[in-house]
């Protein structure tokens, strides 16, 4: 992180801390020295274009790749290039991109495959019980096949079933994707409220800036692999760069500029 970079809300307290990582797809770099923090009990939104690296992050947290240099330290412990099921067990659980459920199993299956590695049996059920009061509509429909559900509906269940892996970190990768604007806006008042009411800290990728800035306490900015921005996100929500590349603002001083002229300030 720069020297002067401000410092995350609730520094000194970062629950999940990434420093310096650097990822490949073979030979291609994906990502370039990341690094970025996970405050306990906060939310934390990695923005940035299709393409950017944004996903490889939280592969990389989770497990599901491997980075080639860099650390990644979860409640004082390193994590790096220990097995998905390894990080999962420790407290960080994933809600990958593109609504991942098993078809073929009921939407209860797939909630109790999410709580696999627990033994809690009550607390098991408990958490079960929250994930519906969260998303009524999965109790309805909680014997039928994951298949059967909307896109939206899917979405709650990949929510839904990471929950139940009962987390302290919680990685979201793109909840708005494929959503209408309704569904986006319900979804992520259940992020609100997983975060407010449960504590969980949550690392979310999102291409809504809009709606990442407006949820998130803390936000980083991601372009070609590299964190070319950071800030706490009502201070993103300011600057010029982010209202016009991001949030689709412009500056009635440069009306008439071609957009593709006009170069990031962070460049």
């Amino acid at each position: 992180m720069p020297r002067d970079a401000p410092s995350p809300v609730g520094a000194g307290s970062a629950l999940l801390k990434v420093t310096n990582i650097e990822t490949y797809y073979g030979p291609i770099q994906a990502i370039r020295g990341v690094s970025l923090e996970v405050p306990d009990g906060r939310i934390v939104a990695v923005l940035g274009a299709n393409g950017a690296g944004k996903t490889t992050i939280l592969k990389t947290i989770s497990g599901v790749m491997d980075p080639r240099k860099g650390q990644i330290v979860f409640d004082g412990r390193e994590i790096q290039r220990m097995s998905p099921d390894r990080v999962m067990r420790l407290g960080i659980c994933h809600a990958p991109e593109g609504r991942e459920v098993f078809p073929f199993l009921t939407v209860r299956e797939n909630l109790m495959m999410g709580a696999y590695t627990r033994r809690d049996r009550d607390a098991v059920a408990r958490d079960m019980e929250t994930c519906f009061g969260y998303f009524p509509v999965l109790q309805e429909r909680q014997h039928q096949r994951a298949s059967q559900l909307s896109g939206g509906q899917q979405q709650m269940l990949s929510i839904s079933r990471a929950l139940m892996g009962a987390p302290r970190v919680l990685l979201l990768d793109e909840p708005s994707l494929g959503l209408s604007p309704i569904l986006v806006k319900q979804i992520f008042e259940i992020v609100r409220r997983i975060n407010r009411e449960r504590g969980t800290a949550i690392l979310l990728v999102e291409q809504n800036a809009h709606i990442a800035l407006e949820t998130a306490d803390y936000g980083y900015v991601i372009e070609v692999g590299r964190i070319v921005m950071e800030d706490e996100c009502s201070r993103l929500m300011q600057k010029d760069d982010i209202k016009e590349f991001y949030l689709g603002q412009k500056d009635a001083g440069v009306r008439g500029r071609r957009r593709w002229k006009k170069k990031k300030l962070w460049r």
